[in-house]
């Protein structure tokens, strides 16, 4: 049986057929972003900042940046349509420099990119240990958020 795109028939099997592909798709970017923000809570508490900010959309990034050494105003940026893109070579980045800090190498960071709540599930194990020195060691500026935080 076919339908024609006249009919009334075609246009709710169109609206259900989307609103089901809708809504899978939301639940499943709301499941991502609560597994994100568990990683995030255990990666913040083993660093020194607060677990709740994990929860805030914008300023979980704002104290991200600054646990990777850069300013947490940069996560503004995300605000404006490019400037996502910006802010997500600013978080790589920090990411490198957060690796350093656990002893991990620079092929840790590529799971950071692709699937950065195991990155972090991870570096929160507690097995994992978080040395500024090696942040000095390397050359690389000390955090602005969380422990051994540059004064401000």
């Amino acid at each position: 049986m076919t339908y024609s795109p006249y009919s009334d028939e075609f246009w709710q099997y169109f609206a259900l057929t989307f609103g089901v592909i809708y809504g899978f798709a939301l639940l499943f970017g709301l499941a991502v972003w609560v597994v994100t923000a568990i990683a995030m809570m255990r990666f913040f508490r083993k660093v020194g900042v607060e677990g709740w900010i994990a929860w805030i959309p914008i300023y979980n990034q704002w104290k991200f940046l600054e646990v990777g050494g850069h300013h947490g105003a940069l996560a503004l940026l995300s605000l404006v349509p490019v400037g996502s893109y910006v802010v997500l070579v600013f978080q790589i980045i920090g990411m490198h420099r957060i690796g350093i800090s656990f002893g991990k190498d620079s092929g840790f960071l590529v799971l950071g990119i692709f699937l950065p709540f195991v990155w972090m599930f991870l570096l929160a194990r507690p097995q994992e240990f978080y040395d500024l020195n090696r942040l000095a060691w390397a050359g690389q500026p000390m955090p602005r958020a969380g422990y051994g935080a540059v004064p401000r």
